[in-house]
């Protein structure tokens, strides 16, 4: 019987090994892969790369700064010029095969990779004159299981993808290390180190904490899956794991840690350690330690999506009964809803609505509207407060600040077509720096009478500031109100170049952002034009045709609005640039605001 069971045990073992062979085949990691993969990552370990580090600090330094200005397309450049994928994978190898002499040195690089990073994060911040919390850092200080999920999948594509022989570098996954953003985690926990050093304490440690949490997810799980990708393909067989140790012996930092660790009994017996369970237990006992705050953001993520969609219903609701019962009144309209903010919390529902108005709702009507709300919501009366803003029309008209004068009671249509006609012939003649295009002007006008005016204009720089002080002191003493707050924004000239794939056409990730900015800014401002310089290549006309069809069918951006130079490039890129098409101005009426 005990040498039936043993025969038993002898042939699941070979059974899974040769599932593991045909597996690791199927993935193009066929025996002298195994081998080539293994040195190649081992090699990647060295701290004597001056080009990984070089590589490390300018990511570092374009990550930070496109974290500060907000721009998702500077931060997915520094993600793919990153390698910090190479020692995360040495890291996975080395646990896979037990090898301590690579966990070492992969660890060791890990750790100054990390540091140099976020220290040189640290000090940009420092330098920065400003530090304000943009979206893009603030979508990455509060990471959940969601990010781990992505970082688990992106771990086990890039452990595959490294398993095939093709030609490049072996670490070199831009699709997997823009899924997975090390390089930008690291530099948001440097940001928040940053705001702590310069006295902003406790929302640099929320920011800091947050950030490092992130990376820390994305480091443990995609070690985790490496490793499990290495194991279940067998890169450390005999057969390769002699290779590497003979490769070991003739490296020098391999040589210099073998020599070291021979010094120490203790750590050359750890050396033999083989237990695949302790291994496992290295790695799952800091991702469970991860597990723990992330499922706590999760469950918080969870609950924000629960209120606004409950809130959502409810607006919905309150707006269905507004239309219904009080928006006309004996066949004519009687008001138009303007705004509306609801928040659920506690079990009461606080409704706060503002109302342009010609005839005002008396206590009794709003008492019948809580009541038709709390029966459309199935609530009590009691557990609704309603706050209602009334503008009348004749109201609004006094607050314009006897800019518009009419003679009779003025429609609400009416008021804002007046205003800001006034407004444009403020504007008119309107002396601008040379290198100054005045492109639109955006109007605002709050329930209280308060005008916000936003100015934008087409220069490839900031105007100064004696310049913008002058700009603004002229349109206020037009408009003989010097308290109207108002606003420049700058669109630049240059949108930049777009290079795409050598012979191809198609519009590459980084073109794809910067286009969709385009479109945004076009479709926000019709006075603006593209101007498209490429070369006479008939692949460049393809080019120029693939950008006119992503803005055509996005953003609904004529073709007439793209404008040909006659111009050309040299380097096979097209460039961008915006251009006013007229001195008449786009405008954006906006009647009220928060």
């Amino acid at each position: 019987m005990k040498d039936t069971g043993n025969n038993r045990k002898e042939r699941s073992i070979f059974s899974l090994a040769s599932l593991q062979t045909k597996f690791a085949k199927l993935l193009g990691a066929e025996s002298s892969r195994k081998e080539t993969l293994y040195i190649e990552l081992s090699r990647g370990s060295t701290l004597l790369d001056l080009v990984y580090w070089l590589q490390i600090v300018f990511s570092a330094g374009i990550a930070t700064l496109g974290l500060v200005m907000n721009s998702p397309a500077v931060i997915i450049g520094a993600m793919l010029i990153s390698p910090l994928m190479g020692p995360i994978l040495a890291s996975g190898l080395a646990l896979a095969s037990g090898d301590l002499i690579l966990g070492i040195r992969s660890i060791t690089k890990l750790f100054l990779s990390c540091f140099s990073a976020v220290l040189f994060s640290v000090l940009l911040v420092i330098i920065l004159p400003f530090r304000e919390l943009t979206g893009e850092i603030a979508a990455r200080t509060e990471p959940n299981i969601l990010d781990l999920l992505i970082a688990l999948f992106s771990g086990a594509i890039g452990s595959i993808a490294v398993c095939r022989d093709v030609k490049g570098i072996a670490t070199s996954i831009p699709g997997v290390a823009i899924a997975v953003a090390l390089m930008p985690p690291l530099c948001v926990a440097g940001y928040g180190l940053g705001l702590m050093i310069t006295f902003d304490t406790s929302s640099g440690w929320r920011i800091a904490s947050g950030g490092g949490l992130l990376f820390l997810t994305n480091l443990v799980a995609i070690t985790f899956m490496a490793m499990v990708v290495f194991l279940v393909i067998r890169l450390s067989s005999l057969i390769v794991r002699r290779r590497a140790e003979d490769w070991e012996h003739s490296d020098p930092e391999s040589a210099f840690i073998l020599h070291f660790i021979e010094r120490f009994p203790r750590l050359a017996q750890a050396r033999e350690i083989r237990s695949l369970t302790l291994r496992f237990a290295l790695i799952l006992l800091p991702l469970v330690a991860i597990f723990i705050p992330l499922g706590k953001s999760f469950s918080r993520l969870r609950t924000e999506i629960a209120d606004q969609r409950q809130e959502n219903q409810i607006k919905r609701e309150v707006v269905a009964v507004w239309q219904d019962r009080f928006h006309d009144k004996n066949g004519s309209e009687r008001g138009t809803l303007d705004q509306l903010k609801v928040v659920n919390k506690g079990g009461k529902v606080e409704i706060d609505m503002r109302v342009f108005d010609e005839d005002p709702l008396d206590a009794a009507e709003k008492n019948d509207f809580v009541k038709l709300i709390a029966a459309r919501l199935g609530r009590s009366q009691d557990s609704i407060s309603l706050k209602l803003t009334e503008v009348p029309t004749t109201s609004v008209l006094a607050s314009l600040r006897k800019l518009v004068v009419e003679p009779r009671e003025t429609s609400i249509s009416e008021l804002r077509a007046n205003l800001a006609r006034q407004v444009d012939d403020a504007l008119q003649n309107l002396e601008l720096p040379p290198e100054a295009k005045f492109v639109g002007r955006d109007l605002i006008v709050d329930g209280a009478g308060d005008m916000r005016l936003n100015i934008t204009y087409l220069c490839e720089r900031n105007l100064e500031q004696d310049v913008r002080r002058s700009v603004l002191g002229t349109i206020r003493d037009r408009l003989k109100d010097p308290t109207t707050d108002i606003t420049l924004e700058r669109i630049p000239i240059e949108v930049g170049p777009i290079e795409f794939p050598r012979q191809s056409d198609s519009i590459p990730i980084l073109g794809i952002l910067q286009l969709d900015f385009v479109g945004r800014v076009m479709r926000e401002n019709p006075n603006l034009k593209l101007v498209v310089v490429g070369d006479d290549k008939g692949l460049q006309n393809a080019r120029i045709g693939s950008i006119q069809n992503h803005l055509e069918s996005k953003w609904q951006i004529d073709s007439n609005r793209l404008v040909r130079s006659e111009e050309s490039t040299t380097d096979g890129t097209i460039r961008l640039s915006f251009q006013s098409s007229s001195r008449s101005a786009s405008t954006r009426n906006t009647s009220d605001s928060d």
